[in-house]
């Protein structure tokens, strides 16, 4: 299993916002976690990061205990986590962006052979190398936050909320790069308010209520299981 979740609490203060969680990610899979709002979900891909410590529990990644390691020790260890509303640098220029992604990398040719790799994805990045990312759209700039995340050389790729706020035709566009992604062997978790384009994207689901865990299973099973299709898929 390439990153395990064991028994996972955060408390912020004396508010737990998630408990005892348990999530278990294989190596090439998708594996997404939906849920209303406040429900954790975010604050799972930030413990799983090394952004939020634990309160109680384990993570392992690649067969290593991560839960107690710096965010960026745990980056060089191979994860890279895509954060909800982007978080771009927006005075710096597209290619500066990209670059930040690879700040621990020392190898400048495997990174200049890594950035000609996302500009071959991203061609609209290609495009706009040298604009300040600030002047660029919603979509264009969450296929700069991923782009960002992959020139880390990642193992597996946390994404939080890539479809929020986007035109459905952007969406769709994300949701290829997913697909793509995933069909040449990166692990992704998914992060996804949108229940029905997660669930199509992904081999396995888990679904939180409140800082706890309802559901778990297939990501088909569950998109035909009455529960998620009335609170979930409005259906």
């Amino acid at each position: 299993m390439l990153l395990e979740m064991k028994g996972a609490a955060v408390n912020y203060g004396r508010v737990t916002a998630i408990r005892d969680i348990s999530i278990s990610v294989s190596d090439g899979s998708v594996v997404t976690i939906i849920g209303g709002n406040g429900a954790g979900k975010t604050t799972t891909l930030r413990a799983m990061s090394g952004l939020v410590r634990l309160s109680a529990g384990e993570i392992h990644f690649n067969g290593e205990r991560i839960d107690d390691l710096p965010a960026d020790r745990i980056v060089a260890k191979g994860m890279a986590h895509v954060p909800e509303g982007r978080r771009i640098f927006p005075d710096l220029t597209v290619e500066e962006n990209l670059r930040t992604g690879a700040f621990l990398r020392r190898d400048k040719a495997a990174v200049n052979a890594d950035l000609d790799k996302v500009f071959s994805r991203f061609p609209r990045l290609k495009e706009r190398r040298v604009q300040s990312a600030r002047t660029m759209s919603g979509g264009e700039q969450q296929m700069l936050a991923i782009g960002r995340a992959l020139m880390s050389d990642p193992k597996i790729l946390l994404m939080d909320e890539p479809s929020m706020g986007l035109a459905p035709v952007i969406v769709e566009e994300i949701a290829l790069i997913i697909e793509e992604l995933s069909t040449q062997g990166m692990t992704v978790v998914l992060v996804e308010q949108n229940a029905e384009l997660a669930l199509e994207l992904a081999d396995y689901a888990y679904v939180l209520e409140t800082g706890n865990m309802a559901l778990e299973g297939p990501a088909k099973e569950l998109h035909d299981n009455e529960h998620v299709r009335a609170a979930y898929l409005g259906i």
